[in-house]
């Protein structure tokens, strides 16, 4: 429980202090998004009228007051207006959500396909040039930039092939390039940890041990090797969470796709800074949930993280405290 809590309390922190920068940052943004979208001489406002606009945006007030409202207002999950479309940021982001979601999701779920399937193959290949092949894979996806990857599988897929139409693709189609193009960056530092983690696990001694007891290698790849290879894995995948998001930005944007992404390219172009606050505190809560459900899962994947009887009884412990020499080792 108290590990729970411990990570917990942390999680909240990082929450706190990411709103707050971010807060911050969007106000010490130089102009004024009240009067770039309602100062136009075209629109023929009055001072008058554009000091009624800027006091029901509250941005004639303080610093230190719009940062006490914007609060109050996160905690009750009032994002404010769009300071651009004068609609409320929470059904906008509730509108462009789903779309990011399942783009997100799959890609998550593709890049750990490719990522387990490339490092199995580079360490368990049946021919030595498979595997250095392999091997040479994941180095060389982690140099390609979103936006390029994007465009060239347009470019091969679509254009060249025919086979992914861009004009009037059904949602299934329209998921398809968009989903690779998440998927691949994600894909190769994934599988450079799993392809490191694996090689140091097979060095192990109780490797050996089952090995000469008998095990076939699919047992021994599934029962030991991979159990004892995650936790690496899964902590890696963790820290993607971030990048996965900032690629769905990028990647809605190459493909014109509505999502959060989109309305994150809309509200800096227009500079509206409540959008681009409830984005920033989206994406932070979905990194820190991903990030407490990995530090949570822990205990659950790895039994040496688990604290003993005589740890709980001597006092609170953290898993570097209650490690145990021995890996986990599964015999047939």
């Amino acid at each position: 429980m108290a590990y729970i809590l411990r990570r917990v309390g942390r999680a909240l922190l990082v929450l706190a202090l990411t709103y707050t920068v971010a807060y911050l940052l969007l106000a010490a943004l130089p102009g004024d998004a009240v009067l770039a979208r309602y100062g136009s001489p075209e629109l023929g406002l009055s001072k008058e009228q554009l000091a009624e606009i800027r006091a029901a945006y509250g941005a004639d007030r303080s610093l230190v007051e719009r940062y006490v409202d914007s609060t109050l207002g996160v905690l009750r999950g009032e994002f404010g207006y769009s300071v651009a479309s004068g609609a409320a940021v929470g059904a906008l982001i509730a509108t462009a959500l789903p779309s990011t979601l399942v783009l997100a999701g799959l890609g998550l779920a593709v890049a750990v396909f490719l990522a387990v399937t490339i490092a199995f193959t580079a360490t368990y290949g049946g021919a030595a040039w498979l595997r250095r092949l392999f091997r040479g894979i994941p180095p060389f996806l982690v140099s390609l930039p979103v936006f390029w990857i994007g465009i060239v599988l347009v470019q091969v897929f679509s254009f060249r092939l025919g086979l992914v139409p861009v004009i009037g693709a059904d949602p299934v189609e329209a998921l398809i390039l968009p989903v690779a193009t998440l998927a691949i960056p994600i894909a190769a530092p994934l599988a450079q940890v799993l392809m490191r983690s694996i090689d140091e696990v097979r060095e192990q001694p109780f490797v050996s041990v089952v090995r000469a007891r008998g095990a076939s290698t699919s047992w021994l790849l599934w029962r030991n090797v991979a159990r004892n290879a995650l936790v690496p894995t899964l902590t890696m995948a963790g820290l993607l969470f971030g990048e996965l998001v900032g690629g769905a930005v990028v990647t809605e944007a190459v493909f014109a796709r509505a999502g959060i992404g989109q309305l994150t390219a809309q509200a800096v172009a227009n500079r509206d800074t409540p959008v681009l606050l409830a984005v920033v505190i989206l994406s932070t809560v979905v990194f820190v949930l991903i990030n407490l459900v990995v530090d949570l899962l822990y205990p659950v994947l790895d039994p040496r993280l688990r604290p003993s009887r005589s740890s709980r009884r001597r006092a609170p412990a953290g898993p570097d405290e209650v490690l145990s020499p021995a890996p986990r080792e599964v015999v047939p």
